[in-house]
């Protein structure tokens, strides 16, 4: 069974991505800032991150650029509502630096889940 890690300072957000996730069948598991979801990940590696971009404690690309240079082949996802500049920006960045896909909160659950389905097929 695949096993994802959702990193969110929102509860309701992560708790909507582990209940959709879990139905779909994967072992999923809650990080409310970056710092937590490294701590969590050092302990028992996850086959995909789905990362929030503004988050408390550690920000988003700051733990994509982690993950990315020390797990260089771990699946990552981007997940923002924005802040003050809106997401788009912050989306990019993530993409430049690591990130496979990103989504605009809200996003579409179908689109997600296809994506994921997609990026943990061996």
């Amino acid at each position: 069974m695949a096993r994802i890690l959702i990193a969110d300072d929102d509860v309701q957000v992560r708790t909507m991505l582990r209940e959709m996730l879990e139905r779909a069948g994967y072992e999923v598991d809650e990080a409310a800032d970056g710092a937590k979801a490294m701590k969590l990940f050092r302990e028992n590696p996850y086959d995909l991150v789905i990362t929030d971009i503004i988050m408390p404690e550690k920000e988003g690309i700051e733990t994509i650029m982690e993950l990315r240079r020390d797990y260089p082949n771990l699946t990552i996802f981007a997940i923002s509502g924005g802040g003050r500049v809106g997401p788009d920006n912050y989306l990019k960045l993530a993409q430049k630096i690591g990130a496979r896909k990103t989504f605009t909160k809200p996003f579409d659950r179908t689109e997600l889940l296809g994506a994921v389905a997609e990026a943990l097929k061996k």
